[in-house]
């Protein structure tokens, strides 16, 4: 019949055939036959005139009217949206020649994105196949040759074939159309997306406000999917996804779980700087109070107890006899931990450190007594027996009386069960030399760091057993 609706193709009739069918209640086995089909079809279709229109109006085309010719813009890292008016800045070749002929015609272009934003120069097996009509509202030229245009968009589109790829791309296109779904459900989706977005809104620092405003008083639930999904931080492959979709009811709930997966992940997000935050001003609340507090101190002449304490370490180190070479090292520690707040990790460990190295007896020596018969008395007074243990100690202390320059300090080892008297010959040398007698127990010691001692980054870090015994002679 001329001037009618005619079909796409024959599988478009067939699966819109067999849609009426479902639409309307009619199970088409393959007992029943074409007639029969037809004829139920055709009564129900008399029953709801409206809704046969309605169907007629989505699944059938024009022959004429709706198949078109667009130039074609590749899009790098954007995908555009039906309704939605944004700025493009177009820089390549083929883009600015289509953008050209698009405003010697009727201002239309095909904005499809591409399927890898690295390519520099994309072909036709680069491109979605699916795009947005766009409409250019405005184009600038600008200073390094580049032209930024500002383009609405209208509605969706498919790329049937392309018809030239030079000097730029043409493509036949034909309309996407989207299938609406009111009732209840679709109402409820809306709602749902409303008070998620609301609340991604609120919670993020990258959507504007204005985004929500406008979504609000978006009354059609697919220009409610493509705002939002607009300014969602979504991929290239994802925002494509929602381009696709011509299901409005199916973007609204995809959409809902993205949404609700964005919110978890900015709820997270925003407590975690609350704590960092609380951390921070609590730091900062700390110093303040700090240097009042040391402002105060200064007015009334008192100090705090950590300038208190250097400077006592500093009087420390001034009336002790350290080499060259530890005073420096003392001198240097002690600047660190004067510049270094109270409440820093390191300044116990650098206190404890230069105070171990003042309470050891730099330049404090005690002269030996080495009277043979002094010491020959001190030993019987102590000891009964062992005399030959007796006559080797007092042979090393003649020999030492006699050459003392020429050999160093002797070291005894005595040998022997416990309870036959080792200790106590040492104490008795000791009081016999004029010597200080400090002793040092071995018994189970396992780890050879307890004698030389721990490096003092360790935590709970110790100096040996050799330097603790020399702090306490």
């Amino acid at each position: 019949m001329p001037g009618r609706p005619i079909l796409k193709n024959s599988a478009k009739g067939l699966t819109a055939f067999l849609t009426l069918c479902g639409r309307y209640g009619i199970l088409a086995p393959e007992t029943y036959v074409m007639q029969e089909a037809f004829s139920l079809m055709a009564q129900r279709a008399f029953q709801e005139p409206s809704g046969f229109e309605d169907w007629l109006a989505e699944d059938f085309i024009s022959s004429e009217d709706e198949v078109d010719e667009l130039p074609v813009l590749p899009l790098r890292d954007s995908v555009l949206y039906p309704h939605m008016m944004a700025p493009l800045l177009v820089g390549r070749e083929t883009s600015l020649k289509a953008v050209e002929a698009a405003m010697e015609g009727d201002r239309r272009l095909i904005a499809v994105a591409q399927r890898d934003e690295e390519i520099e120069e994309p072909t036709k097996e680069d491109l979605y196949s699916v795009g947005t009509e766009v409409v250019i509202g405005r184009k600038l030229r600008m200073p390094d040759g580049t032209v930024s245009i500002w383009v609405q968009g209208r509605r969706r589109l498919r790329i049937l074939r392309f018809l030239q790829e030079e000097p730029y791309m043409v493509a036949q296109i034909a309309p996407l159309n989207e299938y609406v779904e009111e009732g209840l459900p679709t109402e409820a989706l809306m709602r749902a997306v409303l008070a998620l977005f609301e609340k991604v809104v609120q919670l993020s620092h990258n959507v504007p406000e204005d985004a929500y405003v406008a979504a609000m008083n978006a009354e059609d639930p697919g220009l409610l999917a493509d705002l939002v999904a607009s300014v969602l931080n979504l991929s290239i492959a994802e925002r494509q996804e929602y381009l696709e979709m011509t299901d409005t009811t199916q973007r609204l709930q995809k959409l809902s779980v993205e949404l609700a997966s964005e919110l978890d992940v900015l709820e997270l997000e925003n407590r975690i700087q609350s704590q960092v935050q609380q951390e921070i001003d609590k730091s900062q609340r700390e110093y303040f109070l700090r240097e009042q507090m040391r402002a105060i101190q200064n007015e009334l002449g008192e100090t705090d107890p950590h300038t208190q304490d250097v400077n006592e370490l500093r009087a420390r180190l001034e009336e002790a006899k350290l080499p060259e070479e530890v005073r420096n090292r003392v001198e240097k520690e002690l600047h660190r931990l004067e510049s270094m707040p109270s409440m820093a990790p390191e300044t116990g460990i650098i206190r404890t450190y230069i105070d171990w190295i003042l309470s050891l007896p730099w330049g404090i020596y005690t002269t030996d007594n080495l009277d043979i018969a002094r010491a020959a008395k001190i030993l019987d007074e102590s000891h009964f027996g062992l005399p030959k243990a007796k006559e080797r100690i007092l042979e090393h202390i003649a020999v030492h009386q006699l050459a003392a320059d020429k050999m160093k300090s002797p070291i005894l080892c005595f040998v022997g069960p416990p309870g036959t008297g080792k200790t106590s010959l040492g104490q008795s040398i000791a009081k016999a030399l004029g010597r200080k007698f400090v002793r040092v127990s071995l018994g189970g010691i396992r780890d050879e760091a307890e004698i030389r001692g721990h490096r003092r980054t360790y935590v709970g870090a110790l100096p040996g057993r050799i330097i603790q015994t020399m702090r306490r002679a």
